[in-house]
């Protein structure tokens, strides 16, 4: 049986090009579509079993994206997945990632023109998201509506999830660097993890999370405002500091350098993508291999395909690491850390409550 999409989009051409990438694939069938949220929610609410899969928009009239998933809220019977369809991440990042919180799935950027559309890389990117969601379809959904904003990092941090109690942690010693990767349902997971780490972490941290130009600002902004390390969107030249956080922006490639005193300068280029990745984990890892950092800790985190894996394979040959992987029943699809698990490279494999600690135990504090 095929896995039945609805679109809810007001364009008549959006609508269309979507419909024409998913039902390529002998996998999918676009059953229904809607003009807009209202039409959408009535659609959904009259078979809430029906549909595995919603292609969403944000902006349109009568009822947003937002507003729809807002009303999903009350209706836990409808168990399809949402996929936020974005236009430019200067028009729709923030709503963006609202709707993440909000419970979606994940979300794809919407081809610019017609030219973009008919893109390989966009095709394969939604093909690819939509196996994903099939793949996460046993997992429950959670629609949760965030209440507060992030706080400051000024003011005190109470974590949204349960974790066990902080560890003791020692006191850090030698140069470190923790590098994470993380894909789809990293945001939410981020969201679990970064504001976790106390300010005097002992080390600094680079990070790649597959996403689209501009999103990444975005991300680190929302990121920084609710935690105690000082998270960014890392720039050209950025030297890594201790108890900060660089993201690597997306549509570009981050590498990490050595230079003199010890310290390590983050370049960031505009190298052509990896297995379609842009930024690419591997790129980062591997260019960690001519460093002589002391320990570096790798974390990977919850995403679709094996980004990671091949580079901390390279690391782990010329540099003391130390692995650690999200299990499987915590990821939001069991790609990423799956496969460094399976390639014999993990040294801790745990739920996403514990990641943080995981980290603070391993690297210490100021």
């Amino acid at each position: 049986m095929k896995v039945k999409v609805l679109i809810i989009d007001d364009s008549t051409l959006m609508r269309r090009i979507l419909s024409d990438v998913v039902n390529s694939n002998p996998q999918f069938e676009v059953d229904r579509t809607a003009i807009n949220g209202k039409e959408g929610l009535q659609i959904l609410l009259e078979n809430p079993t029906y549909y595995d899969i919603v292609l969403l928009d944000i902006y349109m009239p009568y009822m947003t994206g937002l507003e729809l998933l807002k009303e999903l809220q009350k209706h836990p019977e409808v168990k399809s997945k949402i996929i936020i369809c974005s236009t430019k991440a200067d028009e729709s990042a923030e709503e963006t990632f609202t709707a993440l919180e909000y419970g979606a799935f994940d979300f794809i950027k919407k081809p610019d023109n017609l030219v973009g559309a008919r893109n390989h890389t966009f095709h394969n990117e939604l093909i690819n998201l939509l196996c994903a969601a099939v793949e996460n379809k046993s997992k429950e959904i959670t629609r949760t509506i965030i209440q507060q904003r992030p706080v400051r990092r000024t003011e005190a941090v109470k974590p949204q999830i349960a974790v066990s109690a902080p560890i003791q942690a020692p006191k850090g010693t030698g140069s470190k660097i923790i590098a994470l990767a993380c894909s789809t349902g990293g945001p939410k997971t981020l969201q679990a993890v970064i504001p976790l780490l106390p300010k005097n972490l002992d080390a600094g941290m680079v990070l790649v999370q597959h996403m689209p130009k501009g999103f990444t600002r975005t991300l680190s902004a929302r990121l920084d405002s609710m935690s105690q390390v000082s998270v960014k969107e890392a720039q050209d030249g950025d030297i890594v500091e201790k108890g900060c956080v660089y993201i690597a922006p997306g549509g570009y490639q981050m590498k990490l350098q050595q230079i003199p005193g010890d310290k390590y300068k983050i370049i960031i280029t505009d190298e052509p993508p990896r297995d379609s990745l842009k930024p690419c984990a591997n790129i980062m890892y591997e260019s960690l291999v001519k460093t002589k950092v002391d320990e570096i800790v790798c974390v990977v985190l919850t995403g679709m395909g094996a980004d990671g894996t091949e580079g901390i394979g390279e690391l782990k040959k010329s540099n003391k690491i130390y692995v650690i992987a999200q299990d499987e029943e915590t990821s939001v699809v069991y790609g990423m850390p799956k496969a460094v698990a399976k390639a014999g490279l993990t040294d801790e494999i745990v739920p996403m409550q514990e990641i943080a600690n995981t980290i603070i135990k391993k690297v210490g504090v100021q």
